[in-house]
């Protein structure tokens, strides 16, 4: 799927004909003739492709950076890979390598992400889904131009069109997984902070409560031992310079 980056398409919301469709017949010649061009581009230009402003968007479709059909064969797709990424390779793009790294890393994550039974079945599921949203978008907006009065020819009854449309809507879905995941991303960080910020503070509690323990049995030795000071010293005050009475003797007449 060797597409640009979305671009408003002007067309008319109720996909009949008029100044809308000649707005998206003018895009779509662009677009064709910018799918023509990439077909054969330079290290620079994928490397521009790659990074344009806007790209990180286009990005996060693993089809769409490597140019391929979602449904294409992973052996076709493992050889996709490995011609453009020779081509934006960093030595072979040394005087950009900086940014010829960045194009590589963005292709390498992608075959990562496709060279994965599962999370390229994600990737199609994804597809799909757009392809059934557009298909039931489609099917509602005929029925409502019937229910009318009007023509029912919309622009997706065109298949160039129609595959247009799916690969917005799929942009659309993996943007859409992309915000979700982030946000997941911000709720776990809370909650390992979260969880972090207890735990320190149990840890300061009973770091508190052990050194309140060990005061107290300190303390309590103290107490004890002043205690034992005390009734040592009252009993020696006691007992202290105790002198038997002197015996007198008795005086006789």
């Amino acid at each position: 799927m060797a597409s640009p980056m979305f671009k408003p398409i002007g067309s008319n919301s109720g996909g009949v004909s008029g100044e809308g469709d000649n707005k998206f017949d003018v895009f779509y010649k662009d677009l064709k003739e910018t799918e023509k061009r990439d077909s054969v581009l330079t290290s620079k230009q994928q490397i521009d492709r790659l990074l344009r402003p806007g790209a990180s968007y286009a990005n996060l479709n693993p089809f769409e950076v490597l140019q391929v059909d979602p449904r294409t064969p992973i052996d076709d797709i493992k050889k996709k890979f490995r011609r453009m990424s020779i081509l934006v390779h960093p030595d072979k793009n040394q005087d950009d390598s900086e940014r010829a790294q960045k194009a590589f890393d963005e292709l390498t994550k992608a075959w990562r992400c496709l060279e994965n039974e599962s999370t390229r079945q994600k990737c199609l599921d994804i597809v799909e889904e757009a392809e059934a949203i557009v298909a039931k978008r489609t099917e509602e907006r005929k029925k409502q131009l019937k229910r009318e009065g009007k023509d029912t020819r919309v622009d997706e009854d065109d298949p160039d069109k129609l595959k247009r449309a799916v690969y917005v809507q799929t942009m659309k879905l993996f943007a859409d997984m992309e915000r979700k995941r982030r946000q997941q991303e911000t709720r776990d960080q809370e909650e390992r902070k979260r969880k972090r910020d207890l735990e320190i503070e149990e840890e300061e509690q009973k770091k508190a409560e052990k050194e309140w323990q060990k005061n107290f049995e300190e303390s309590r030795v103290n107490r004890v031992n002043s205690w034992k000071d005390f009734q040592k010293g009252k009993s020696a005050k006691k007992f202290k310079g105790f002198k038997p009475p002197k015996h007198k003797a008795e005086a006789r007449d």
